[in-house]
């Protein structure tokens, strides 16, 4: 399943320019194949018995001393990462076929994709955290060549270094995580680390190492307060956009947390700390969407939101697993439509973003219209699409723990029905908006069809998923089953579901008064201080100036002049003492004998004389 497409990227990549013509087949083949694999070990794992689900696979022993050795764990939890990544995965290279048809080094671009799906399956499928680590730098280093890819444009080139470098700061709080938990328990093996296990650990070590994992699940999954690479890596190929965003990076903190949820049940502090950055971050994404007139950067900002909804379920226990991994399914395919069709829109529109240059496009786009409105219904959960039951689910078990994270929780709901019903409004509806030279239509089948497919898994999956506890029964030797499964129903009638859909009612009928009924202004308003603040998503790059740059380049300046007049100064100062004085000696070498005899009897004089003094003394 990983060799394949890191073949592909071997191949591709190695042989280079011979591969032009064909390469980029060979990258769809390639994660095809993975997907084939991927769901016969799902058949495989279906056909043992339902509490022995898992199958593990040592390749070689890594680390003698530590007695550490590279395998694989097949179980419920694995498997379903593993079929998304590459199912959604293999949709999204085949859609690149046709949005990187003129790109003169598509070839290129296929082999980082291969290389991203081989890095996230290594991340989900090792059965240990070193596996996962290596897997997990694989991952963001991927991302750096696909989000950079367009090296040409600086805009490109600094997202992929802020991209890297917010996600190395992460990556650190993984890493002393994972030395913590060796020192602690003397195995990183899963199957080594059960709750038994770790139960036998202080409350302390166990809340040290779950705010570190934390630490690194915000970095990848882009979470308060390491959520300011994500809006700039928009700057990458919109393929790219929908690979981060659905299947792979954006996903990979959520596995680590519910991975790891042994550690989080025994610290009640860790949990909460949780809950906390998910609940804030959903908030915070959401009202970073509401400002931004890029499509991709709204959609960005909309990642941010859902994937803090996967953050709070994932700070809830097993119950809150099932809803959480459920809602990051379903969340792949609807948000994968949605950025392939926003790629979609750019690819008829000459690459322009600007939502504010869009309008009507329905009439001239109704394959990549309607698909699109699939994604968007099921993302604010319409009822019986997807996002109906999944991020139900999140909010009625988070109100069974705190009202405050479910009831903020329906808030976000609310303003996702707002921002996303705006993006919806600015770019199907109304007038024409468009630049002289844009003439839109519709996209080619190789990238129409993609969407049909992701369309189709935005209506049912979350159903099938969700209903008679399927997928909670599926999940549980790998992450528990709960002590009471939740009733499930077609319809909720609660006061979390009825005043989620209120709010997102609300929601979108304010949008369609200020979008869709109303001009869309051409020039961006000012705005208030609020709509600046979302504009500026959340003064979050200013505040990492302020706490990390400017005192890094002061620091900077203060270790240079320290170099330049403290170091520098000493050596260069004794160098000149010594040279002065050299030059001043140097002149008592005349080189004339008479001199030298002169001197001799002026020293022997004076040697004579001290001696003479010294015996009548």
């Amino acid at each position: 399943m990983i060799a394949l497409p890191l073949l592909g990227a071997a191949i591709l990549l190695v042989l280079g320019r011979i591969t032009n013509k064909w390469g980029h087949l060979l990258g769809v083949a390639m994660s095809l194949a993975s997907f084939v694999v991927a769901v016969l070990a799902f058949f495989q794992l279906l056909g043992l018995p339902e509490a022995e689900r898992r199958l593990a696979v040592q390749l070689y022993e890594f680390i003698p001393e530590m007695k550490i050795n590279m395998g694989l764990l097949i179980d419920p939890l694995s498997i379903s990462f593993a079929l998304l990544i590459t199912g959604v995965g293999s949709l999204i290279h085949i859609y690149s076929i046709g949005y990187m048809s003129h790109d003169t080094d598509r070839r290129r671009f296929f082999a980082y994709l291969n290389l991203f799906v081989a890095a996230m399956l290594l991340l989900v499928l090792s059965d240990n955290y070193v596996g996962l680590f290596i897997g997990w730098e694989g991952v963001g280093l991927a991302s750096y060549l696909l989000i950079g890819f367009w090296q040409f444009k600086p805009t490109a080139a600094v997202a992929a270094k802020k991209a890297f470098i917010v996600n190395r700061v992460g990556d650190f709080g993984l890493l002393v995580g994972m030395f913590v938990i060796w020192t602690t328990f003397g195995s990183l093996t899963f199957s080594q680390l059960g709750t038994a296990q770790i139960g036998e650990a202080s409350n302390g070590t166990l809340t040290a190492i779950g705010l570190l994992l934390l630490l690194g699940a915000c970095g990848k999954s882009a979470q308060l307060p390491l959520q300011s690479w994500l809006l700039d890596a928009m700057e990458g190929p919109t393929p790219v956009s929908a690979l981060i965003h659905a299947a792979t990076m954006v996903t990979a903190g959520v596995y680590l947390v519910v991975r790891s949820g042994a550690f989080f049940q025994a610290s009640a502090t860790a949990s909460l700390v949780v809950a906390i950055v998910g609940v804030a971050t959903l908030l915070a994404g959401a009202i970073i969407g509401c400002a931004k007139d890029d499509i991709k950067k709204g959609l960005a900002g909309s990642t941010m939101s859902q994937i803090g909804y996967m953050m709070l379920g994932a700070a809830l226990g097993p119950a809150g697993y099932a809803f959480a991994i459920a809602h990051l399914i379903a969340h792949g395919f609807f948000k994968a439509d949605m950025f392939l069709g926003a790629g979609s829109v750019m690819h008829a529109m000459n690459d322009e973003v600007d939502m504010r240059k869009y309008g009507a496009l329905r009439k001239v786009m109704p394959i990549t219209f309607l698909t699109f409105m699939v994604g968007y219904l099921a993302i604010i959960g319409f009822p019986f699409l997807s996002g109906f039951y999944t991020k139900d689910g999140i909010m009625e078990t988070a109100m069974e723990h705190g009202q405050w994270m479910g009831w903020l929780a329906v808030l976000g709901a609310g303003i996702t029905g707002f921002y996303m019903s705006r993006m919806v409004f600015m770019t199907f509806f109304g007038e024409k908006r468009w630049d002289k030279d844009a003439h839109p239509h519709e996209s080619p089948a190789v990238m129409t069809w993609p969407l049909i497919l992701l369309s189709i898994g935005s209506i049912g999956l979350g159903y099938y998923l969700i209903s008679d506890n399927r997928f909670m029964k599926f999940l549980s030797p790998a992450v528990g089953l709960p002590e009471h499964l939740p009733e499930f129903h077609l319809f909720s009638t609660t006061t979390v579901g009825l005043s989620s859909l209120a709010l997102v009612a609300l929601g979108a009928a304010f949008a369609w008064f200020k979008y869709g009924r109303s001009e869309v202004p051409v020039l961006q308003p000012r705005g208030s201080f609020l709509v600046n603040f979302a504009r500026r998503d959340l003064y979050g790059d200013a505040l990492n100036e302020s706490l990390f740059m400017r005192p890094g380049q002061w620091l900077t300046r203060i270790a240079v002049f320290f170099d330049n007049r403290g170091v520098d100064g000493l050596v260069n100062g004794l160098a000149a003492a010594i040279g002065g004085t050299s030059g001043r000696v140097r002149r008592l070498q005349t080189g004339f004998a008479r001199t030298y005899a002169l001197s001799i009897l002026f020293g022997a004089a004076l040697l004579a004389g001290a001696l003479l003094l010294v015996g009548n003394m």
